[in-house]
């Protein structure tokens, strides 16, 4: 077990950083709250799992932003996703405005597709840097504080939480995916009407024609 820990330490010391800024730059919530974990049982630091996720999160977004920006439109009739998803993400931007740059990244849904639809919009450039500079500290420090205080919780239940650690890794990642599979289920509950309207559209269009 104490040569598993030094070759676990040995390689995220090595290459943790670099997978979690490869994480976070494409979306990366529950990574971020593992590697918040493994900083309390020190593989990694707290400080650097921060300022990591924050350069991968604010830079991923700034990307997903200039796509939308010079190639937002061509994505739209490409990628069928992407279109659907428009007119709700138009509809939250037409409500809050440009605080929808500030939440995106807490938006199920619409981590990436959001900073694309901005930049098809006529939002600033700078305007949401600045956005994104708040937003993407603000992920970074919440989620790896989340995984970082569930160390500690359980180290008010276990006087030596290394003797447990793949236990609360599993815990961990459980927690992660029951949270993923509810927001699954709850897309899917919102839209089952519109699942309903289009099998009774498919269901007309195969009813027999009478030829009296």
């Amino acid at each position: 077990m104490v040569h598993f820990q030094q070759i676990l330490r040995e390689y995220l010391e090595i290459h943790g950083y670099w997978v979690l800024f490869v994480g976070t730059f494409l979306e990366g919530e529950a990574i971020l709250i593992m590697a918040g974990f493994l900083a309390f049982q020190g593989y990694l630091q707290i400080s650097s799992v921060i300022l990591t996720a924050f350069v991968g999160s604010f830079l991923g977004d700034q990307f997903y932003f200039y796509l939308g920006r010079l190639k937002g439109r061509a994505l739209l009739k490409r990628f069928h996703v992407l279109a659907r998803k428009f007119r709700q993400a138009l509809k939250m931007i037409e409500k809050y405005g440009s605080l929808v740059a500030f939440f995106s990244r807490f938006t199920y849904g619409f981590r990436i597709v959001l900073p694309i639809i901005l930049g098809i919009t006529s939002l600033a450039p700078r305007t949401f840097f600045l956005i994104n500079l708040a937003s993407a500290l603000m992920w970074s420090i919440i989620f790896s504080l989340a995984g970082f205080l569930f160390g500690k919780s359980a180290a008010l239940f276990f006087d030596d939480v290394g003797k447990y650690e793949h236990y609360l890794i599993l815990t961990l990642a459980g927690l992660i995916t029951s949270a993923w599979l509810f927001h699954l289920y709850h897309a899917w509950n919102m839209k089952k009407p519109a699942r309903m309207r289009l099998a009774r559209i498919r269901a007309l269009h195969v009813l027999p024609v009478d030829s009296r």
